[in-house]
């Protein structure tokens, strides 16, 4: 029983250990994105063709915030998933340790791959169509917390879902889930993720459909991704079985 009790606590000190990492991480790229807003601001309205307007003096330090949190966020997801190994490491068996950390690149990389799918497909095109639908009627002004909040919602969602196939591959590797459990809840998954576009996604339709297509054919990718990394987890549980009978018959 003490033994118990000093490996839960032994685990819990060394899930405290990488949790201070992953918030000193957060708040190191923070300050850096902070220093740097300025610079990152200028390139976000380059292509504007009106001026941001702010309505109170607090809009301005919330928009130092919000752009200062996305760069600590991107830079924060190489740092939490190494933590995330590290915690999980004793757990994995070798083969498993050099799987799980490939991982880790695809990431990072599937996160840049959704933020720039977001900034640079869904963002003008709904903004296009939403400023298109005022037409003549309206004039467009932006406040600079309501561009940059559209901004987000229109990119941030997008590169913590393109990870999807790397976690359904991470999961699938340690046997947690498989393709077939992601199969049968297919018709589940595809309601959440209309609910998380429809949610994300400016009120209209468009926008709706903009969002939720590519949630959903990311979905197949990791059913299909899912199906590879299992036949291999499969085909080397049977080699070693394989091994490990045949080891026990020459020892016999």
């Amino acid at each position: 029983m003490e033994d118990k009790e000093l490996n839960l606590v032994d685990h819990l000190d060394e899930l405290r250990k990488r949790l201070i990492i992953s918030v000193a991480a957060f708040l190191i790229f923070f300050i850096v994105g902070f220093i740097y807003v300025k610079e990152i601001y200028l390139w976000f309205v380059r292509d504007l063709d009106v001026k941001l307007i702010v309505l109170g003096p607090s809009d301005i330090i919330w928009v130092y915030f919000m752009i200062a949190t996305v760069i600590a966020i991107s830079g924060t997801i190489p740092v939490l998933a190494i933590q995330i190994w590290l915690f999980v490491k004793p757990a994995l068996l070798p083969n498993e340790r050099r799987i799980t950390l490939s991982y880790i690149p695809a990431l990072f990389i599937l996160f840049l791959i959704g933020l720039c799918f977001g900034y640079f497909v869904i963002f003008p095109t709904v903004l296009n169509f939403l400023v298109e639908l005022g037409g003549e009627m309206l004039e467009a002004n932006f406040t600079a917390e309501k561009y940059f909040r559209f901004i987000m919602n229109m990119t941030l969602p997008f590169g913590v879902l393109f990870e999807l196939p790397v976690v359904v591959m991470f999961l699938t590797s340690l046997g947690i889930i498989n393709p077939y459990a992601l199969s049968k809840i297919r018709k589940y998954a595809y309601f959440v993720l209309i609910v998380i576009a429809v949610v994300i996604s400016p009120p209209d339709f468009m926008s709706d459909f903009l969002v939720a297509i590519p949630l959903l054919f990311l979905y197949e990718i990791s059913i299909n991704l899912s199906k590879i990394v299992y036949k291999r987890k499969l085909k080397k549980e049977q080699e070693w079985e394989e091994q490990n009978s045949y080891d026990t018959l020459d020892e016999n």
